[in-house]
């Protein structure tokens, strides 16, 4: 299985169908803290933190990435210290590679 983590997001205009849960099952042990939502069309985690500046510099940290891949998730902070993100590709209204390998080296941040 190859390691999302070291993957380059590619550029997705459309055209192309969202993967269907058969297709990125061979992903799920490398996203195993996120959720799938909407009939498996997003993936979703929700993250607590220790106080409410933590939380935005995950979120700083987050941005940096999704600028890098070219691949931007939703990004909700409540409650003072949770982040939830959601990915999903939004030219194709599902999901694609590029929502796994955003998760990954987006799970990355919080093993530093």
């Amino acid at each position: 299985m190859e390691n999302l983590k070291n993957k380059k997001c590619e550029p997705c205009e459309g055209g192309v169908a969202p993967l269907k849960r058969e297709e990125f099952s061979i992903y799920l042990d490398q996203v195993s803290d996120w959720n799938f939502i909407d009939n498996d069309t997003k993936m979703e985690r929700e993250i607590e933190f220790k106080d409410f500046k933590s939380a935005v510099e995950f979120i700083n940290h987050v941005s940096d990435i999704a600028e890098e891949e070219g691949h931007h998730p939703n990004i909700y902070l409540h409650s003072w210290n949770k982040v939830k993100i959601t990915l999903f590709t939004h030219a194709i209204g599902g999901l694609s590679i590029n929502d796994f390998v955003c998760a990954v080296k987006f799970d990355a941040l919080l093993k530093n």
